[in-house]
């Protein structure tokens, strides 16, 4: 099974979104089958199979979340972070005002889906190969 350190050794080589598939290709590699990312403090959940799974701790300071989802101006940051226009924390900043509370990305679906603080999903996408 994976580990943290094996996931991190991935993940140290995306420096924008723009590097976003090279980094899920890895994961397939590690047997990762998906991963949620708390926006509030960058922690992470990561799953495989057998119910396998690990967490990193969080990234970075606590950041506050608005209560209610701004789709149309979180696409605009999204599209500007997978264009390597913005840094990770940037893009979590960014992610947070528009109350995205976190992502879920699937590696079997190949799918990325936003989610507010109730749980709703606010946008899906699909991750290119």
């Amino acid at each position: 099974m994976f580990t943290i350190e094996q996931i991190k050794e991935a993940h140290a080589k995306v420096k924008s979104g723009a590097d976003f598939p090279n980094y899920i290709q890895d994961l397939i590699i590690l047997g990762v089958l998906g991963y949620d990312t708390f926006v509030n403090d960058g922690h992470v959940e990561y799953y495989g199979v057998n119910n396998y799974n690990v967490s990193a701790d969080e990234k970075y300071p606590e950041i506050k979340v608005e209560a209610f989802a701004n789709k149309e101006r979180f696409i605009e940051f999204l599209v500007m972070h997978q264009n390597g226009e913005t840094d990770y924390l940037t893009f979590c900043n960014h992610a947070a005002q528009c109350g995205i509370a976190k992502w879920r990305v699937d590696i079997i679906a190949m799918t990325c889906t936003y989610f507010d603080k109730a749980e709703n999903e606010i946008l899906i996408e699909k991750i290119p190969d």
